[in-house]
């Protein structure tokens, strides 16, 4: 392991701490409460809306052509031959359960300015043309392959009803050169080098912004193949598939030197520095902690302040998980931890654990951080996607869809493989990050925060009560939505189809209007930095109708302590 702690802090470090933003969970279907597979995202990003993203199911004619537009600026790279039908997606899932999510980890400086596939359209790609796991899969890495890799490393959590997989790729970087008949020049490192692994069933993985495969089983004809034979891919054995060039590459650009046996993708393409343990990898690290009781093992590793044993890619979480407790996992800010964000003089009087950016800054010629936990203020959605094997698909994928800090949000439960089109509340034409709209989702949750954010210690009080009311809600609806939903389908399957649509959007109509309602109620009882008085959400007034005095709280000692070191007799009352 490096000598991480001298490394802290240095460019790379920076570029992590202000670009590389997602996390990912990975749950196999031994793993959890009721047999689905389960993978989630956080959507981090500082310009990011939130919105349900909508492709319909569609045919095209021979020569149709899809433009690709480069996620993270709009731009257009180029076009690709569409296939003759492209399945429907919402948000992240398609109408066949596949559901793909992802996080950046940059890695080494290998792009490709004349690739048109970025980071981005690979998803929806995958997902439009891919009826499993492994079909998505495969289109991913094909396409790659042919038009060129645009964007930096990139992890992709890629799963249906039956399996969990991760991809970790990076492009080849720029080798120009000039066709002698055309005259013409071309990147001759088109493509990308890239692994993927079949999560093993009962177990759970994770990756936050730094790339996690490392040794691999090489090509044996058994359970690991090459590109080379890429389409003995559907054989179930197949657990692992690899780019044929992953180690030759690494060897010809002097990443690499070795006969292959002891070859790591992660090492090899994206080395570990004290950005990606402190910023990416304790994300990952509080995660499995969450579900295993040996992991303090690795806490020097995940904070990269001394060596220590490196953190496996998937581990045996010691409970069965349900999508809840994902979506709680999002909320962590190292709770329970020395480095719990709520505790340190950074946190403020209401215990803050939010840091807002810059993450990395100077003081008196010296380097210094914040921490980058799992939840923060700039994500604009998270999901948790719940696939099931033993429902037919529109009943089968259930998307849970937030908006907004993961930590502050209700994921609503969209039927995203049955539903015909998406609410307006989280549609692409209502808003967008500059443009203020009253009846959208994605401001409705904003709201919400930025009341937490004044008065956390307080608020969050509140918001958990109404947070914890709809999940609880959410999760005993299920059960009775499934089983009509399967009346229907056996019945008439378009039937079940409209009924999920119609669940979904109301479930989603009516979060928005109770997160509004959360809003009014904590611009009223915070107003000015006091404390309404109330009971059950009403207000109390007095006896003639008059608003009850507000209570105030004391501020906390560890405050108190901190503002009387910094200034010391300056607020002293006289005469003590």
């Amino acid at each position: 392991m490096r000598k991480l702690l001298i490394l802290a802090l240095t460019l790379i470090s920076v570029t992590y701490a202000e670009t590389r933003a997602c996390t990912s969970y990975l749950i196999t279907k031994g793993a959890t409460t009721d047999g689905s597979n389960l993978i989630s995202y956080a959507g981090d990003s500082h310009i990011r809306y939130g919105q349900l993203y909508f492709y319909q199911r569609a045919k095209w004619p021979a020569g149709a052509m899809q433009t690709i537009y480069d996620r993270s600026s709009n731009k257009p790279l180029g076009q690709i031959p569409y296939p003759a039908e492209t399945y429907q997606v919402i948000g992240f899932m398609n109408e066949h359960q596949v559901t793909i999510g992802e996080s950046t980890y940059g890695g080494r400086e290998l792009s490709d300015t004349t690739g048109i596939i970025d980071w981005g359209s690979i998803m929806f790609l995958g997902l439009q043309r891919g009826k499993t796991a492994r079909e998505a899969l495969k289109v991913m890495v094909e396409l790659v392959e042919e038009y060129g890799y645009y964007s930096s490393g990139q992890s992709y959590s890629i799963a249906d009803p039956n399996e969990v997989w991760i991809l970790e790729l990076i492009g080849k970087g720029m080798d120009m050169k000039t066709d002698r008949k055309t005259k013409q020049t071309y990147n001759a490192n088109k493509g990308a080098v890239w692994v993927a692994m079949r999560v093993p069933d009962g177990y759970v993985s994770a990756h936050a912004n730094h790339a996690r495969i490392t040794t691999f089983p090489k090509e044996d004809g058994v359970k690991s193949i090459s590109s080379k034979n890429i389409d003995k891919i559907f054989d179930p054995s197949i657990e692992v598939v690899y780019a044929h060039d992953v180690i030759d590459f690494a060897k010809k650009q002097g990443f690499y030197e070795g006969d292959g046996t002891d070859f790591s993708f992660s090492d090899t393409y994206a080395p570990l520095d004290f950005g990606a343990a402190r910023f990416c990898e304790l994300r990952v690290w509080a995660m499995f902690n969450h579900v295993n009781d040996d992991m303090q093992q690795y806490w020097d590793y995940a904070t990269g302040v001394k060596d220590g044993p490196r953190m496996p890619l998937w581990i045996k979480p010691n409970r069965k998980l349900t999508p809840r407790d994902l979506m709680e996992f999002k909320a962590d800010h190292l709770e329970g931890t020395e480095l719990d964000m709520s505790k340190d003089f950074g946190a403020g009087p209401h215990g803050l654990p939010y840091r807002w950016r810059p993450m990395t800054w100077e003081y008196n010629g010296k380097k210094y951080f914040h921490e980058r936990t799992t939840a923060t203020q700039q994500t604009a959605f998270s999901w948790v996607a719940q696939m099931r094997s033993w429902l037919p698909n529109p009943v089968g994928g259930i998307f849970w869809y937030g908006l907004d800090d993961a930590n502050f949000t209700v994921h609503v439960p969209f039927y995203a493989a049955g539903m015909t089109h998406v609410p307006f509340t989280h549609s692409e034409e209502n808003g967008d990050i500059l443009t203020y709209s009253e009846t959208a989702a994605f401001w409705a949750f904003q709201r919400v925060s930025h009341l937490g954010y004044l008065f956390y210690d307080r608020a969050i009080v509140d918001i958990r009560k109404k947070q914890t009311e709809l999940r609880d809600k959410f999760e005993a609806f299920t059960p009775a939505i499934d089983e009509a939903a399967m009346l229907l389908h056996k019945q008439n399957p378009a039937l079940a189809v409209e009924f999920l649509t119609d669940y979904s959007h109301n479930a989603a109509k009516n979060t928005v209007a109770e997160w509004k309602e959360l809003s009014n109620f904590l611009l009223i009882k915070y107003l000015d930095g006091n404390i309404k008085q109330e009971e059950n959400g009403k207000f109390l007034r007095n006896e003639w109708g008059f608003p009850k005095s507000p209570k105030n709280r004391d501020y906390p000692d560890s405050w108190k302590e901190s503002l009387i070191k910094e200034t010391e007799d300056k607020f002293l009352q006289p005469n003590q």
